[in-house]
């Protein structure tokens, strides 16, 4: 199961996937913080079934009956932060290439704190480090700074 990350220009991001039974299940993050859960038909993908929208906090209380520690948004005197995992596919313009020549928080304000990979993890990497193919970042900005690294990142 994957999940595919599209972005959806003045409104947000979509992310999809597809349950092994199937089922096709997308989730939509408005720009705003509103989020929406939808259902698919297994025969026409978009066919949406039954759209939950969700508030921030109703997001995050179904994500923890899901996940007991997922990766939750900060709120901090106003101002929404996000966390969020951001893979380093091999089509992307970066792998193999340093943080520095991504220039991540002066394009996007959204800063990579840390990065892992299958047997290690690197907190606070500095401009020197390499991303390799199959590497995570772990990134934290605002919701648009966030989108727009993992879409650098992913060559978009």
């Amino acid at each position: 199961m994957g999940t595919r990350r599209t972005s959806l220009p003045g409104v947000g991001t979509q992310y999809d996937f597809t349950t092994e039974e199937g089922r096709h299940i997308s989730v939509v993050v408005h720009h705003d913080g509103r989020r929406f859960l939808g259902f698919y038909a297994s025969d026409d993908p978009d066919a949406c079934q039954l759209a939950v929208p969700l508030s921030s906090d109703e997001a995050t209380a179904l994500a923890h009956l899901i996940d007991p520690a997922p990766i939750d948004a900060v709120r901090t005197d106003g101002i929404d932060l996000v966390t969020e995992h951001i893979p380093v596919g091999s089509r992307s313009p970066y792998a193999g290439r340093l943080l520095a020549d991504t220039r991540a928080r002066s394009r996007t304000g959204a800063s990579v704190v840390a990065v892992l990979r299958r047997t290690s993890a690197h907190p606070s990497p500095g401009p020197e480090f390499r991303f390799a193919i199959g590497d995570t970042l772990v990134a934290v900005g605002t919701r648009e700074g966030v989108d727009a690294l993992a879409e650098i990142i992913a060559g978009g």
